[in-house]
């Protein structure tokens, strides 16, 4: 079967290697990122897409799933790479408090669509990011403290399994595949859309304030007295950031409350007391603006990235960030984690329990996020200070990583429980047994 067939038996646009436009489609959001796939398949609608996993089947080639690329880690070789942009329907039905979301769909879409009525999904910082894949991955994002990962709130998916099948999936249907897709990835099915939960957020309060660099110690003082008291509706991370080409760093912390301006301004009165703020975009934020806190770039880049979860911080581990300039990383992010985050779900100790799916709970209160540039010129140096930085906090390492943070390198052995690993290696074995699918981070890798 050759692969040039794929145009006699999709409605979607087929791109080969030597096509205008090949190149281009096979760009990850990640410009570091190469994928050498066979073909691209831009699929119309449900229908292509199991059309195109029953032709995979037949020919023994593997399909992986990108609505945007944003997760991609480049293991794609010879590998047909889908793209579901087209699949981007969202559909709120507001009395139930739930969002029906397309494969392609983004997290602006569904905010804009909950957000006038008061709801909102468990979104991440960046709108652009896709809902399916971030959510497949289990999702940390603004409402994580209060409302848990976003994989815990899906209520069914409409797949495609590995015949070519359609179906749809909830806790009812098969436990077993709705337990794995809920946060292990996509790599025992492909999902066409899926029904989430929306919370009702009366009233969002949410900015970024930013300091000159000589500021950073106050800044991270006061970032450890609120995390330490936080209630589970704030949410604040720290970052030391110097974008490209910006004189010198500066320290900025990103906040979100889910209440009202005099309850935020009365948590958050600390800061109040640090002198020399550059800027203060504080305020009651649109649902559909949430992502102007952090306001990250939109457009594609070439990036390296490193997270790691993070046992506890503390002041010693603040001496141990600052004592080196961040050059040359753009941006050094502790996120606060923990509230409904660290809970497991049915009395599994593991982290593992069904209600919460396969991301289970995260015990680590804290996330390390280091950002650099990928160029050239400043790879090596950029993996570097990103290592240094790590062998720096060993001791406030925990050794694992969220499975929708992994970066082109890592595994997903690094972010499941051993008994997790165990129980999603199975559910692929027994789903996937000929190896039609391949997600980013493929649990039997």
């Amino acid at each position: 079967m050759m692969i040039d067939d794929l145009r006699g038996v999709l409605q979607g646009r087929v791109l080969l290697p030597g096509d205008d436009g090949f190149e281009q489609a096979t760009t990850a959001w990640n410009l570091t990122v190469r994928q050498p796939v066979a073909a691209v398949v831009e699929a119309a609608d449900a229908g292509d897409v199991a059309a195109l996993v029953r032709y995979a089947r037949r020919a023994g080639m593997t399909v992986t799933a990108q609505p945007s690329g944003h997760g991609a880690s480049g293991d794609v070789d010879g590998l047909i790479l889908l793209r579901t942009g087209l699949l981007n329907q969202v559909e709120v039905d507001v009395r139930e408090r739930v969002a029906w979301v397309g494969a392609g769909a983004t997290w602006g879409q569904v905010l804009a669509a909950a957000g006038p009525f008061g709801l909102t999904g468990l979104s991440g910082s960046a709108p652009g990011v896709s809902v399916t894949g971030y959510t497949l991955g289990g999702g940390v994002g603004w409402f994580s403290r209060k409302h848990g990962f976003a994989s815990a709130s899906v209520r069914s998916f409409d797949i495609v399994d590995a015949d070519g099948e359609p179906q749809r999936v909830s806790a009812a249907s098969d436990p077993e595949l709705f337990w794995a897709l809920r946060g292990g990835g996509g790599d025992y099915a492909l999902v066409t859309a899926l029904e989430l939960e929306l919370f009702p957020v009366p009233v969002l309060y949410g900015g970024r304030v930013i300091w000159p660099e000589h500021r950073t110690r106050e800044v991270y003082d006061a970032f450890l007295e609120l995390t330490a008291f936080a209630p589970r509706e704030l949410s604040v991370w720290i970052n030391r950031l110097r974008p490209p080409g910006a004189p010198a760093p500066v320290v900025t912390l990103d906040l979100a409350y889910l209440g009202g301006k005099d309850e935020a301004e009365g948590l958050l009165a600390r800061l109040d007391k640090i002198g020399d703020v550059i800027s203060d975009s504080r305020g009651v934020v649109p649902l559909a603006d949430l992502g102007a806190i952090t306001a990250e770039p939109t457009a594609p880049a070439p990036s390296l990235t490193r997270a790691e979860l993070l046992t506890g911080f503390d002041a010693d581990a603040v001496d141990l960030l600052l004592a080196e300039p961040i050059d040359p990383l753009i941006n050094v992010q502790i996120r606060h984690l923990g509230g409904a985050l660290a809970e497991p779900r049915d009395g599994a100790g593991d982290g593992a329990g069904d209600g919460a799916g396969a991301s289970g709970a995260v015990a680590e209160p804290y996330l390390l996020g280091l950002l650099g540039l990928g160029l050239p010129h400043t790879a090596a140096a950029t993996r570097a200070r990103q290592a240094e930085i790590v062998a720096d906090l060993g001791a406030y390492i925990g050794g694992r990583k969220p499975y929708t943070m992994l970066s082109p390198g890592d595994t997903a052995a690094q972010s499941f429980s051993a008994g997790t690993l165990a129980r999603l290696r199975d559910v692929k074995r027994a789903r996937d047994p000929h190896g039609v699918f391949r997600a980013n981070y493929p649990v039997l890798g």
